[in-house]
């Protein structure tokens, strides 16, 4: 079941009770609007009887009143029928503005006003007239008259009366039949709706737990795989032959593989849940002080790192291990860091071969420089040699001083040279300020005979004061392959051209974090690398010069300016006009150790 049907299943279930709720408020609601539409007109009957009432009680009151006066004479006791004359009047127009009046009771109302109005004008002001001008109380057939005209009046209101409780009775009978229906129907309504909700309900959960049933056996074949998976995994990890140690977020281990609990003596037992620093003691190999732990660079960068060459690995019993490693975040899927991992492992071989390569390729230099070495000091000593010779055969005092000047020219030469042969093995232990400008051109003087050989011309453009961080005599060697590979790429009458831009650059694509320094361009106008070719140069043992080269050049140049912190890039074209090729070298001038590879140098 897709989650969007399951969505539309509870939406159902859901709106289904709301609107027959509704349905029912509404139904209930005219009900009630006509029960309460009856009990008005109740209330109407209701009133009527009570106006009629008090309309029969005055009429009661100008009886009584007119008789005690007929009997006594006296006019206090006719106040009461004066009193009762406008209300009376307007007890009558009460009763006529009493709404829900039919024909017939309207017409009963009219004719009690007129048998009031015929007892009043044909009988009491009569009477009243008659005793007030002293003539003697009306005689028994008057009296009978009005008796018979009250008597109609009594008739009249008690229609009035009886019709409105008629009236009265008739509209209680329907309002009860109106509760009736509406209880009625309030539990015809909820049988029928609660049954077909609940007949709804029960299809819609019956698909759900069906749908339900069947993940849970999806579920459970995902968890069955899942365990195959995580012992697949463990087994993996077991024969990994890196060492691999995971932390939570916290730095504190909670799983090693064979080879980690082999290279720091610890065991998964022992080292769970204790810090990492603990378990993961590591050293600079030449200062043997602690270096900081890649899970501290994890945390604080947010980004893979990895160690610097040279160092070392305390283990438990401590005995030292030389290791490379790189620590990394382990996210969610929502890209939350929830721990780290660390992958190192021991690189002693493999830094006695590279070390091993590294003294080929420094031998090899050696043995291209020879030759040159060799020619450049055996002119100057020529040179002198030939001055003394001079100098011995009878030369004037002042042609003496002048060959001595020439000849303590040469000898500084070959102090140039010897010097900077020397500067190019001489190793330095710590990064030490170096002057690009000084070490490039002391370079192209030990290969100045090379480079005039080969037919090439060198343009240099080196301004002064450009100092970086580095080990010179690794350098040295890096400046010496460029410009050589470059001189051997162009073709007699080809010009190489060396250059120092001092500048800002960012080590990494699409970052906005800038580092100043400078870079250093070696550019020929050879005939290129060919594209197919390009991504190969930097691989270990890859030549394009056949029999006359080793193939670790390049890869060993790339390893020291990895090393820097540096980056080393190579830029050809082998068609057109426009061929050769140009190789940018970057060295920041606050050395930055190299967190992601080692040097292969």
């Amino acid at each position: 079941m897709e989650p969007r049907e399951f969505n539309r299943i509870l939406r159902q279930v859901l709106i289904l009770p709301i609107a027959a709720l509704l349905l029912l408020a509404v139904t209930l609601y005219l009900q009630i609007q006509g029960a309460n539409q009856t009990v008005k007109l109740i209330q109407q009957s209701d009133d009527r009887i009570t106006e009629a009432t008090v309309a029969g009680k005055l009429i009661v009151d100008e009886e009584s009143a007119l008789r005690g006066y007929q009997t006594t004479t006296d006019a206090r006791f006719l106040q009461p029928y004066l009193d009762a004359q406008p209300r009376l009047q307007a007890q009558f127009m009460a009763l006529e503005r009493v709404p829900g009046a039919d024909e017939l009771q309207k017409s009963r109302l009219q004719d009690l006003r007129e048998s009031h109005q015929t007892w009043h004008d044909g009988f009491a002001e009569p009477v009243i007239a008659a005793i007030r001008s002293g003539g003697r109380p009306p005689d028994v057939e008057l009296n009978l008259h009005g008796k018979v005209l009250m008597d109609t009046i009594r008739d009249d209101l008690n229609e009035v009366v009886h019709e409105a409780q008629e009236h009265r009775k008739t509209r209680i009978e329907r309002w009860r039949q109106q509760v009736h229906r509406t209880i009625l129907g309030l539990f015809a309504f909820a049988l029928i709706f609660g049954i077909a909700i609940g007949l709804f309900v029960r299809s819609r959960m019956h698909r759900v737990s069906s749908v339900y049933s069947q993940y849970l056996e999806i579920l459970n074949r995902r968890a069955e795989d899942l365990f195959q998976s995580e012992e697949q995994l463990r087994t993996t990890l077991s024969s990994i032959g890196d060492g691999v140690i995971t932390c939570d977020l916290e730095g504190r281990v909670l799983l090693m593989n064979p080879v980690a609990e082999e290279l720091t003596g610890w065991t998964q037992e022992m080292a769970g849940g204790k810090s990492l620093e603990q378990v993961f003691q590591i050293l600079d190999e030449g200062t043997r002080e602690p270096v900081e732990n890649p899970i501290t660079l994890v945390k604080r960068l947010n980004k893979p790192v990895g160690l610097t060459n040279h160092t070392v690995l305390r283990r438990r019993d401590g005995s030292k291990v030389s290791i490379s490693d790189s620590g990394a975040p382990i996210r969610d899927r929502h890209g939350a860091m929830m721990g780290f991992v660390l992958v190192f492992r021991d690189n002693t071989m493999e830094r006695r071969t590279q070390e091993a390569l590294l003294a080929n390729e420094k031998l090899v230099v050696a043995g291209r420089l020879a030759a040159t070495i060799a020619h450049e000091i055996h002119n100057p000593l020529d040179s002198v040699s030939n001055l003394l010779y001079l100098m011995r055969t009878g030369a004037s005092p002042e042609e003496s001083a002048l060959f001595m000047t020439l000849a303590e020219q040469e000898l500084a030469r070959v102090t140039q040279i010897s010097r900077a042969m020397l500067g190019l093995y001489r190793e330095s232990k710590t990064p030490v300020r170096v002057d690009l400008a000084e070490m490039l051109k002391e370079i192209l003087l030990l290969l100045e005979h090379r480079l005039t050989e080969l037919g090439v011309t060198v343009r240099t453009e080196l301004p002064a004061g450009v100092y970086v961080e580095g080990f010179p005599s690794e350098l040295r060697q890096v400046f010496t392959n460029l410009i050589t590979n470059a001189g051997e790429a162009s073709n007699p009458g080809g010009q190489v051209s060396v250059s120092i831009v001092p500048g800002e650059v960012s080590l990494e694509p699409g970052s906005s974090r800038m580092e100043h320094g400078a870079t250093v361009r070696i550019a020929d106008n050879g005939s290129g690398i060919p594209e197919e070719v390009q991504p190969q140069i930097f691989q270990p043992f890859f030549t394009t010069k056949g029999e006359h080269g080793t193939g670790l050049g390049l890869w060993v140049s790339q390893g020291i300016v990895t090393k820097h912190g540096g980056t080393i890039s190579v830029e050809s074209c082998s068609d057109g006009e426009q061929h050769g090729t140009v190789v940018s070298v970057f060295l920041a001038t606050k050395q930055i150790l190299e967190l992601g590879t080692g040097s292969r140098g």
